[in-house]
């Protein structure tokens, strides 16, 4: 009788231990979504499949979200080619073509290291509502205009500027931004 206990004893360790190791193997360790930064889920975003963003407005949108990160975050100069890489797939191919991926990163990166000299960072982006977004035909192509606002903090003061934006559909239907305009806006005092 003893020997069956001890018999029954070591069979539940060895399932324990087994059950363990099981767990262990299987578990997922893949960065959870809440665990990446904001630079991790803009680089991760997969744009050439059906996660591009569907309409003129959440292309812009995503857009800003890589101009608040490449002004606001901390990240690698890998990460930076990332983002600018990422930049380029929402423009248009007239604009990737002005704006050869390494010459768009070295013009980023001074940009960039410009705003942090002057201890200015992006506080708010808003874009305009869907009802705001005006559409045009324009030699056959179909073309949308899309306007983005930016609080642009600055050691005692924000300035307001707005930017429009003037996507165009391609082949595949995916809207690009062809062309921007930056429109400067008036700086006022901290409250």
């Amino acid at each position: 009788m003893k020997k069956m206990k001890y018999v029954i004893i070591g069979v539940i360790c060895i399932c324990i231990v087994v059950g363990y190791y099981a767990y262990l193997s299987y578990r997922d360790t893949s960065p959870k979504e809440e665990e990446l930064t904001e630079v991790q889920k803009i680089i991760l975003k997969d744009l050439s499949g059906d996660s591009y963003p569907a309409t003129p407005r959440e292309v812009v949108k995503f857009y800003n979200r890589i101009v608040a990160c490449l002004y606001n975050e901390e990240f690698t100069d890998e990460e930076l080619h990332k983002l600018t890489d990422q930049a380029r797939c929402l423009m248009d191919e007239e604009l990737a073509d002005n704006n050869p991926s390494e010459q768009y990163f070295l013009r980023v990166q001074a940009e960039v290291a410009s705003y942090h000299e002057a201890k200015r960072t992006i506080s708010n982006v808003t874009v305009c509502d869907s009802n705001d977004v005006e559409t045009t035909t324009i030699d056959g192509k179909e073309c949308a205009y899309v306007t983005a606002s930016y609080l642009i903090r600055e050691t005692g003061k924000v300035i307001k500027s707005n930017q429009n934006f003037i996507l165009r559909k391609d082949e595949e239907g995916k809207w690009k931004i062809l062309a921007f305009e930056l429109i400067e806006g008036d700086p006022t005092e901290d409250e």
